[in-house]
């Protein structure tokens, strides 16, 4: 019983292969199952696909949304409310709450004081557990498997909560090989070292891109998080990566290319290229992530009427 989403661990198995079931039979067909619903969108870092898939989501189930993009600044956090607070607030006015906040740990924090669903949809350089399922579901959607395959996870990997909630569900499947390539000062968490470790998950680090491109099957490319560390650190690392016209034709032609997005420096493709090369799945990986979502606001919600 899921009655809040925090973290990836939550998802089994099993759970993921239900919610894809469920994505692709809700891309194909209207449910209008929520009608007197409503879902709160509190986000106090800035956010166009999270956000917008998760409204976007609740409104083709037949549900409703309110909403504020910068809770930060355009809500009474500004005047020093607390998140419990607000959140206790909000739970009054919503059936369930989706919660970006820029300090880690700050959806478990709102669980333990919410009387309706949390779902995290990032926290701070924690976790973005929607994010890996749609990632997941992108992958199986691409390559018809999860099993046996070997990625490439690109960029900032010690700021980036997309690799981390990644990597957690990465480390529940058999024959995954992971190359982490990233600056030397934004290397994987040693704690998402030990959990591979621990499920027998195989991965090494590289620092050459252009090395590993020809022998895997996605390379899963991140932005450099500016706004997560200082200007130095910053310019040490920005430009170091990209995947452009010069390396693309390295890659395989089953490969595939992803990106959590928005991307910047980091991909340097032509709008011909990304719309006709079938190896680019970025805006193919968006999209699922407005299935994914109306398949996890169902089932946390009903999950949720079976205990009220």
């Amino acid at each position: 019983m899921m009655l809040h989403l925090i973290e990836s661990q939550q998802f089994t198995k099993e759970i993921i292969l239900k919610l894809f079931n469920r994505a692709d039979e809700l891309r194909t067909n209207k449910f209008n199952l929520f009608a007197g619903k409503v879902l709160a969108t509190l986000f106090y870092e800035p956010s166009t696909r999270t956000r917008l898939s998760f409204e976007a989501a609740m409104l083709k189930l037949g549900g409703q949304v309110i909403t504020t993009e910068n809770a930060k600044e355009f809500s009474s956090a500004s005047k020093g409310e607390s998140i419990e607070d607000t959140i206790r607030i909000v739970g009054t006015y919503a059936d369930c709450i989706v919660l970006r906040h820029y300090e880690d740990g700050a959806s478990k924090k709102a669980s333990l004081i919410s009387n309706v669903p949390i779902i995290n949809a990032g926290d701070g350089k924690g976790q973005h557990p929607t994010q890996a399922l749609l990632d997941i579901y992108t992958i199986f959607r691409e390559l018809g498997r999860i099993n046996n395959i070997k990625i490439a996870i690109v960029g900032d990997l010690s700021h980036g909560r997309t690799v981390r909630s990644l990597s957690y569900v990465l480390g529940k499947y058999e024959g995954i090989e992971l190359i982490f390539v990233s600056p030397p000062h934004l290397t994987i968490g040693l704690d998402i070292k030990e959990y591979l470790d621990k499920h027998n998950i195989s991965w090494r680090e590289e620092t050459d891109l252009d090395k590993i491109l020809p022998e895997i099957d996605i390379v899963y490319l991140t932005r450099i998080q500016k706004e997560r560390m200082s200007s130095i650190e910053y310019f040490d690392a920005k430009g170091k990566y990209v995947l452009n016209e010069r390396n693309l034709f390295l890659l395989k032609p089953t490969s595939r290319v992803m990106h959590p997005l928005p991307h910047v420096e980091e991909i340097d493709l032509s709008v011909e290229i990304e719309k006709n090369d079938p190896r680019i799945a970025y805006f193919r990986q968006a999209e699922n992530g407005l299935y994914i979502r109306m398949a996890i606001l169902e089932m946390v919600l009903l999950e949720n009427e079976k205990i009220n």
